[in-house]
């Protein structure tokens, strides 16, 4: 991938005109031969940008980028380059959709029994000045407790689940609150970290939360 922060206009010409200012701009040139340019906002979405197959024609300040289809062009016009790399990213693995913590929320309050006998459900993201906790319950004895969920639990949840009940245990209507931590996986520096901070940990079954299992699905 090749970075371009340039002085810039851009003008294109096609199935309509555009005109672009000229402006501090990222120009971000892809392997696939894609060219786009982006401002300092917008999050993902590019001002403007041409679509492989196309081609980059450099001529001094005259960037010029022609569709090899349609004959589209994107005309840049370089003021001044400020920066100019380029970097080798290798084979993209894909993304991967991670709605398991989602999933498993939603499964374990219509299910929150499954946590032990007797246990009941006073709210998901129930909402704390630092965010929501994932599920704040009832125990059999009627002591509050707060449920964070990952699917990989590391430290980073522990601290986050710690930081709820120091805010939670600082009402009188719900203190005292106690933890669980409950993940698909549980790191073994998270446990001890849970333990050491008083916290449950909870190793989550998805596939027997689901029902999948053909006999007697258990959470744990």
């Amino acid at each position: 991938m090749r970075l371009v922060i340039a002085r810039c206009s851009v003008d294109y010409m096609g199935r309509l005109t555009a005109h672009l200012p000229m402006a501090p701009r990222l120009v971000l040139i892809k392997a696939d031969g894609s060219v786009s340019i982006h401002a300092d906002d917008r999050a993902f979405k590019p001002l403007n940008w041409m679509n492989p197959p196309c081609k980059l024609k450099e001529d001094g300040p005259t960037w010029t980028v022609t569709h090899g289809k349609t004959g589209e062009k994107l005309v840049l016009t370089m003021e001044e380059i400020l920066h100019d790399s380029s970097h080798e990213l290798g084979v993209d693995p894909g993304l991967i959709k991670d709605g398991v913590e989602a999933h498993l929320q939603e499964l374990l309050a219509e299910h929150i029994s499954t946590l032990g006998e007797g246990y009941t459900l006073i709210r998901r993201e129930f909402m704390t000045a630092i965010g929501p906790v994932d599920i704040l319950c009832r125990d059999s004895s009627g002591a509050t407790v707060a449920v964070e969920i990952k699917r990989r639990g590391e430290i980073d949840g522990v601290e986050q689940l710690t930081r709820y009940l120091e805010l939670l245990n600082r009402d009188p209507l719900l203190a005292p609150v106690r933890g669980v931590f409950a993940a698909q996986e549980i790191k073994p520096q998270a446990r001890v970290l849970a333990a050491d901070r008083g916290i449950d940990c909870v190793t989550l079954d998805y596939a027997a939360l689901r029902g999948i299992e053909p006999e007697n699905p258990t959470l744990f």
